[in-house]
Formats: C-alpha cells, structure tokens, sequence
C-alpha cells in the first residue's frame, strides 16, 4: 500500500532548490556551563592552569594536559594526551594523580569542558601511565648522549663527590639502603620512577640501579616528569618494592 508522502509537492517543472535545515547539536549529557576551558596557546595566560576536577590551580609543568585531536567520528571527537604540552589546541588540564584521571572520565568533565561528545581511549590512565614512563627514559637518553648523565655506583659516587650532581636517579626496585649510602649526608634530590632494567636499556645495560644527572635544564625536566609519573603510582606499592629489594646488589660495572 502506498502511502502519502509528507513532503509539499513543488510545481511540474520547477527549479526551486529546497533546503533542508542545519543539523544541529544536542548532547544528550548535561553540560555544566562552570566548567572553563583556558586558551592556553596564548603566552599572556600565564603559567598556572586549573584542575577541570579538583578545580585547584597549580603550575602547568607539573599538570597533565589534554587536548581534542583531529579526528573525528559520527561517536565524538578523539581525546588525545599531549605529554610534553605542545599540540595546538585548547587544553583540558587535569592534576597529575590516577584518581583525578579516573574521576574525570567517570563524571564526563572532559566532554563537558569541550562542550562535545568526545571519544575517550579505554584505560586511559594506563595508558597516561605508559607515556609518563617512557618520557622519562627519552629524557634520560637525552641526558645520556649530551653527557649529563652517568650510571653506575663508581661514576654516579664520582660525580657527587665532585659536586656535579644535581640529581640522582634510583631504580625504583633498587635497595633504598644502598642508596641512602651512596648519597650520604649530601643535599640532592633523588627520584625513583623507573626499574634497574628500564634504567639499564638507557645506558645499554641489563641493569643500572643508581644514575646521575649534572646541573642543566634536563634535570630539572627529569624531576618534574618523575613527579607527575609518583602520582599514578600507589605508596604502599612503592615502599613494598623497596622492602623486598633491600639485599639488592650494585650493578655491574664495565671493566
């Protein structure tokens, strides 16, 4: 059976061009108007950001900023990390802490702040993670071929006696005791986000438990990577690793 068609009928001959109306869009999640998004890509928005969840506002370099990339689906918009803080774009910034990674994605502040529907990557604190890690050890291979960084017990014990030190780089599953030894009653920062073996295939080495970083830019980069990468990282997790590697040994050292 045929039914009528809803559509007006334009005159026999007509070339009357008929325009259907804009598509228009209408979220079906609520948008909370209080919820900013800050140009950043403006140098006199100066260097402090907002939390989108915690609201606190803290210095960018030690933040995790977001950005909506280019590709788009009829789902939503693609969320994409941007580590080092460079891509074009407004940023969504978020405290560098899992628990704020993960309360974002579970309230929908990243969709709500970009005023879209966006597309956000399965675990996504994970994978933040992940990128963390590995921007640390692009740093210290950075620091390695510049010659600002040294491993090893002897060379790292060098150069603090040297007072070329500015900051040591422990493995994180190294033993804390030894560590606390070679450092002695000296004032430097000691960070501890990477394995002996992580630390090792930087320096080409099967492990490398104690590094050095000299005085310079990229050991300040190295301490502020390592402080957002602590705060994916559980205490208790942290301090049991340290425990059940304090008979750890010192590395092997190139004869």
């Amino acid at each position: 059976m045929l039914t009528r068609s809803s559509w007006p009928r334009a005159p026999t001959g007509s070339r009357e061009t008929r325009h259907l109306p804009e598509p228009t869009f209408e979220p079906d999640f609520p948008i909370e108007p209080d919820v900013p998004v800050e140009d950043d890509a403006a140098d006199h928005v100066g260097p402090l950001r907002r939390c989108l969840v915690t609201r606190e506002r803290q210095e960018r370099e030690i933040m995790l900023r977001f950005v909506v990339g280019p590709d788009s689906t009829l789902l939503g918009d693609a969320l994409v990390f941007d580590v080092t803080a460079t891509l074009p774009g407004r940023g969504l910034w978020l405290s560098a802490r899992r628990d704020v990674v993960e309360m974002a994605i579970k309230r929908g502040v990243f969709s709500k702040a970009a005023r879209k529907r966006l597309i956000i990557p399965e675990r996504l604190a994970d994978r933040v993670e992940t990128v963390l890690e590995n921007r640390i050890i692009e740093l210290l291979g950075l620091a390695r071929r510049a010659g600002a960084a040294v491993g090893g017990f002897e060379k790292v014990r060098e150069r603090l006696a040297s007072g070329q030190s500015a900051l040591l780089v422990a493995a994180s599953d190294g033993s804390e005791a030894e560590q606390a030894r070679l450092r002695g009653h000296r004032q430097v920062s000691v960070v501890r986000p990477l394995t002996a073996g992580q630390l090792g295939a930087v320096f080409g080495r099967e492990r490398t438990v104690h590094v050095s970083i000299g005085p310079g830019k990229l050991a300040g980069m190295i301490a502020v990577a390592a402080g957002r990468l602590a705060g994916f990282r559980p205490v208790e997790v942290a301090q049991e690793i340290a425990t059940m590697a304090e008979s750890g040994q010192r590395e092997p050292q190139p004869g």
